[in-house]
């Protein structure tokens, strides 16, 4: 058992029979009564953020997870089929854990995934990714003045907003997190 000197960011704790990932925290030293630690709890189930006060020397259950790399293969179902990079075994994760961002994911992208024991408990996806525009509407010249935005499908399937000047076939970089476009790669 930890306490919270223990506390950093990126620890997986059990707290309230489930497991938070601590994203951010402070410790506090008022000048009238005990020390605290204000923390932010993010639920590695539903990926709801909530705010929790310990008090100073509180007991904390941090948990061991396991990281390992995967390589996406292909979708079945409800379930992407993914490869263990070390072992060659092939396991099948629920299309939930991915939190809608499995659009982004092709074909022998590389991915984490963490385990509480047998336990798949949450997925990790690169936080950019280079995919092709295989369909948009053609921009017109001069139209540059202002930042507006055209939709654009990628290869993935995925429909991101795109400037005027992207077209069919361009490389683009991805930020997997918003979905918002970042650059155009040169080929």
């Amino acid at each position: 058992m930890a306490d919270t000197s223990d506390i950093r960011i990126g620890l997986i704790i059990r707290f309230k029979d489930d497991l938070y990932n601590i994203i951010d925290f402070q410790h506090v030293k008022p000048g009238k009564g005990g020390a605290f630690v204000r923390t932010t709890l993010k639920n590695l189930k539903t990926g709801r953020v909530l705010e929790n006060t310990f008090r100073s020397g509180e007991k904390i259950e941090p948990v061991r997870v396991e990281r390992k790399k995967f390589q996406y293969l292909y979708r079945e179902g409800d379930n992407l089929v993914c490869m263990d990079q070390e072992t060659y075994d092939q396991i099948n994760i629920p299309v939930e854990l991915f939190d809608g961002k499995e659009v982004y994911l092709k074909e022998s992208t590389e991915i984490d995934v963490l385990f509480d024991g047998e336990t798949i408990i949450s997925v990790e996806i690169p936080l950019f990714v280079i995919l092709e525009v295989t369909h948009t509407e053609p921009g017109f010249k001069g139209d540059t003045a202002t930042n507006v935005m055209k939709p654009a499908t990628l290869e993935t399937g995925a429909v991101i907003q795109v400037p005027l000047f992207v077209e069919i076939g361009d490389v683009l970089k991805v930020d997997t997190r918003t979905g918002e476009y970042v650059e155009r790669i040169k080929k």
